[in-house]
């Protein structure tokens, strides 16, 4: 397989793109239980952000009676809880889609905001398809395109591929002029589709297998002419 002439790097989230959305479901519940409203501007200020920030974001809403601390506790024992009745799991075709990345000439490193101890319990088998460090967590410098991309390795913003699937990362990829594959959760009450289609994300896919050689083709085309984000309102999407 030719190897891309732009795209140095792919930039893979770990929730939401590798392994299920398990988020989602859980601040769905975390905001119901104090009392709040799950709306679309709240979805969209609370994920991408790190712990501490969407834990005030949370409690500035809803009002609830507790610390930031207290909430992120809160926060993490809904998620066992959840977890127990919705194991994470790989997402279908994730495998596939990191040997096509590779195949394409790319590195490729996944991020998240949880530790290096969440990447090696569900993806530590696939670590040989990963560039060292393998794994960086980004809840320390949220949303991590600028330190992925220049510290990390070194690169411009043109030459890394980030798929993700939350909004808010999108919008810091459009003002960056970042390529950008958003992959949005399908949880029944969330927003992120919407969002991303009014942000004017134009490769939107619903299943890892849409992201294919000829879509990552595309975008190293579009990345070497700095036209990823324009004509935004014309999007490639399939609905999944």
């Amino acid at each position: 397989m030719e190897p891309l002439r732009t795209l140095r790097l792919a930039a893979v989230n770990i929730d939401g793109v590798l392994l299920n959305d398990s988020f989602s479901p859980v601040l769905h519940r975390l905001v119901l239980k104090y009392g709040g409203a799950y709306t679309r501007e709240l979805e969209q200020r609370l994920f991408s952000q790190s712990r501490l920030a969407a834990a005030r974001v949370l409690l500035a809403e809803t009002g609830a009676a507790v610390s930031e601390q207290e909430a992120i506790a809160d926060y993490f024992a809904e998620r066992e809880d959840h977890l127990r009745a919705h194991p994470v799991h790989t997402l279908d075709g994730a495998e596939e889609l990191l040997h096509r990345l590779r195949a394409l000439g790319l590195d490729v490193i996944c991020y998240g905001g949880l530790g290096e101890d969440h990447f090696r319990r569900h993806l530590g088998a696939w670590e040989h398809l990963f560039t060292a460090p393998h794994y960086i967590c980004t809840d320390d410098f949220r949303p991590g395109i600028r330190e992925i991309t220049r510290d990390h390795f070194g690169l411009d913003f043109h030459q890394v591929l980030f798929i993700d699937d939350v909004a808010r990362f999108a919008g810091h990829a459009r003002e960056l002029d970042v390529p950008f594959i958003g992959h949005p959760s399908t949880f029944e009450h969330g927003f992120q589709r919407e969002l991303m289609r009014e942000l004017g994300v134009r490769h939107l896919v619903g299943g890892l297998d849409e992201i294919d050689e000829q879509r990552l083709r595309t975008l190293d085309r579009e990345a070497g002419l700095g036209t990823v984000w324009q004509d935004a309102g014309s999007l490639t999407e399939v609905a999944g």
